[in-house]
């Protein structure tokens, strides 16, 4: 039994953080029906759209009258929805959380933006670093003097996405108690900036001023990337004493003065400068055969591809090829769960009239959603 079994969840289809979300918890054994838009696509293979994959489609034109009920329907054995348009776009389908709430009082309603549902850009596009940016989780991206780049949709889109999973299945829960639903508002510059609280409580402890790369975590030089000699990097992280010391040792330089102050801030430029050039002498797969296995805190900094082919990774089975495309498997991982393979994408609109069908509606009626372009079929 998966872990989510017995759970629904209806996604509205867009990009980014909310597929994740409804991906997550497909993942996870959730039953996620997703609702996407008429196209082209409709039938064809698609595995690059990871995000859908373990999902069942169902293509609905949301601006055909008629359409608004089907999704009400759906809604019916639903314990929670999925939706990321703009601000008012549900409201004017006619399926904002006041109609759905009202259809489903014990529905969790997650509405996934970047800016949120309120507030002076609450209207205004943007992306994913444009919200990390307000928020301030861009600033620590780069070295100081270096425009700041983020690895792309990790922090904002990636973690908005999580943050409304954790979201749901807290409004499920108490829902299940209570039979009361709820409005998740998951806002990427609020998530974002909720995920700097633990870097908040280190620059508190240690007096950092938010200067960018000259910060606990940003401007030692025992936490920091270096180049190689063959131009590939390594990381290393090693923050506690005896870690810090074991990093000295093996590099040869536990009786260096140079480096005997690990903490003292005036001292890491320097001792970074110094470093690099220590890590500029070998290529990485000798840090590697000199680090790895041991607690100096290192890692090399891999490509996706690498990072597949990495011993420690190909172990845990943690990625995965399906038709060609690199993934990751589901996480997190439950011991009571057995393992779950990769489910495949379906074709867009492949679960229309199976849905259709649970959604209590009869084959005539199915028929005539189809000829008149409410529904779009796309199964074989």
């Amino acid at each position: 039994m998966s872990i989510l079994q017995g759970v629904r969840v209806v996604e509205i289809a867009g990009i980014g953080p909310g597929p994740f979300c409804g991906m997550l918890l497909a993942d996870l054994g959730a039953d996620v029906i997703v609702i996407e838009r008429p196209g082209p696509s409709a039938g064809g293979a698609r595995p690059a759209e990871v995000v859908h994959r373990g999902k069942r489609s169902i293509v609905l034109d949301l601006k055909q009258p008629g359409s608004a009920e089907v999704v009400l329907r759906l809604l019916d054995g639903a314990d929670a929805l999925i939706e990321g348009m703009r601000p008012g776009v549900m409201e004017r389908l006619g399926l904002g959380p006041e109609v759905c709430l009202g259809r489903r009082p014990s529905l969790v309603y997650g509405r996934m933006t970047g800016w949120g549902q309120s507030g002076p850009l609450a209207q205004v596009a943007g992306h994913d670093s444009n919200y990390t940016a307000l928020s301030g989780a861009l600033w620590y991206a780069s070295p100081p003097g270096e425009a700041p780049v983020a690895p792309p949709t990790l922090v904002g889109d990636v973690g908005g996405a999580l943050y409304l999973a954790v979201g749901l299945l807290a409004g499920i829960l108490r829902a299940r108690e209570s039979g009361q639903g709820d409005v998740v508002d998951a806002a990427i510059v609020d998530t974002s900036a909720h995920m700097m609280n633990l870097l908040f409580g280190v620059a508190a402890r240690s007096g950092d001023d938010y200067t960018r790369g000259g910060g606990t975590l940003d401007g030692a030089h025992w936490a920091h990337s270096y180049r190689c000699a063959d131009g590939r990097w390594i990381n290393v992280a090693a923050l506690e004493p005896q870690f810090y010391g074991e990093l000295m040792e093996r590099l040869g330089l536990a009786g260096d003065t140079r480096f005997a102050a690990q903490m003292q801030r005036e001292c890491w430029p320097d001792q970074r400068r110094a470093l690099a050039e220590v890590f500029a002498t070998k290529p990485r797969d000798a840090w590697c055969r000199l680090f790895e296995g041991t607690d100096a805190c290192f890692a090399p900094v891999n490509d996706p591809g690498e990072a597949a082919r990495h011993p420690h990774m190909a172990a845990r089975a943690t990625f995965t090829q399906v038709d060609g495309v690199l993934q990751a498997v589901p996480a997190p991982r439950f011991a009571r769960d057995a393992r779950r393979g990769v489910a495949p994408v379906p074709a867009a609109g492949q679960h229309t009239v199976e849905l259709l069908a649970e959604a209590g509606f009869s084959a005539e009626c199915t028929q005539g959603l189809l000829a008149s372009g409410v529904a779009r079929d796309g199964g074989a």
